[in-house]
């Protein structure tokens, strides 16, 4: 059963890449044909080697937190011989090796990726959201508007988030995934907002704003339709890079035991099962931490040649 699990993962994987390389360089389209933005924005990032590893490994991972129910060998928080079968080292039967528990490390490392990335990628969704539409309106509103709502930024800004969150948790106690989410997403969009209204600032007196303006266009329309649309490249580009930050915090506050609680699956929560004997359980927390190190380089290197791309060098063609 597991076989032909890993053979679907395997076809899934591959067909997958090609999907994305298809659309990188599209058959049949001449080399001066136009392309739409975005088409061309990819084709750019596709054109990097880096570029072109990092999403196949991302392309991988997520692959595996999907299919982690059929591809992990045993299950997460199982206990079959918790005398016998307990810190064995990496073997055949147990890749990864086991746990204090007698749990499969491999098996809780691929559950543990269904925790760590979506929590990552809501909780950034979530403050790339906020951010945009907070930065949107203080910048092209103006004035004191403006003036009062980047002293709150400025002021949230001041405070570490980190001790933040740990602050919160530790006060709050036990949260499930989704308050997590919630937590690490509405403590995270300070920055995302300060750059969308550096953006705004310099579209709102564009020639595009000012003829929408005359033609009586409601403000909300001009944000929806003029603003937000220009504004969306370096944002992706933050909520990318977010990303990598978000998986380290959220294993940190696991690992600190206030983040995503055993006997649930997390990177950070599996490193601390083996942290106390590091020396000689080495394998509990190395291979959780290869992969936090693996998916983090991955979405830096995506983000940084996302930014790349959307050079205005590059698009010049200089």
């Amino acid at each position: 059963m597991h076989l032909v699990a890993w053979g679907v993962y395997v076809v899934i994987t591959i067909a997958a890449w090609r999907a994305l390389a298809h659309l990188a360089a599209p058959r049949g389209m001449a080399a001066d044909t136009p392309r739409d933005p975005w088409s061309a924005l990819f084709a750019r990032l596709w054109e990097q080697r880096d570029g072109r590893m990092a999403i196949g490994v991302l392309i991988a991972l997520i692959g595996l937190a999907a299919l982690a129910p059929w591809l992990a060998p045993y299950s997460p928080i199982a206990q079959p011989d918790i005398v016998a079968l307990h810190n064995l080292p990496p073997s055949l039967a147990h890749p990864f090796g086991t746990d204090f528990a007698s749990r499969d490390v491999l098996s809780r490392v691929m559950y543990g990726a269904r925790v760590s990335l979506p929590v990552a990628l809501l909780a950034v969704v979530v403050s790339t959201t906020v951010g945009t539409l907070y930065g949107a309106i203080a910048g092209f509103a103006g004035g004191r508007a403006d003036a009062i709502m980047m002293r709150v930024i400025d002021a949230a800004l001041a405070i570490p988030r980190l001790l933040l969150l740990i602050a919160i948790l530790v006060l709050w106690g036990a949260v499930g995934v989704p308050a997590l989410i919630l937590l690490l997403g509405l403590t995270g969009w300070f920055a995302v907002s300060r750059l969308v209204r550096a953006e705004v600032l310099a579209l709102r007196d564009r020639d595009m704003v000012v003829a929408a303006r005359a033609l009586g266009a409601r403000n909300s329309a001009i944000i929806r339709r003029h603003i937000l649309p220009n504004v969306l490249s370096p944002v992706i580009v933050a909520a990318t890079l977010g990303v990598a930050n978000v998986i380290l915090i959220e294993a940190g506050l696991s690992y600190l035991g206030i983040g995503v609680r055993p006997p649930a699956a997390s990177w950070g929560n599996i490193i601390q099962d083996g942290a106390d004997q590091i020396g000689t359980l080495w394998w509990v927390s190395l291979f959780p931490g290869a992969a936090i190190v693996i998916t983090v380089a991955a979405f830096n290197v995506v983000g940084d040649r996302l930014r790349d791309a959307l050079d205005p060098r590059q698009l010049d063609g200089s």
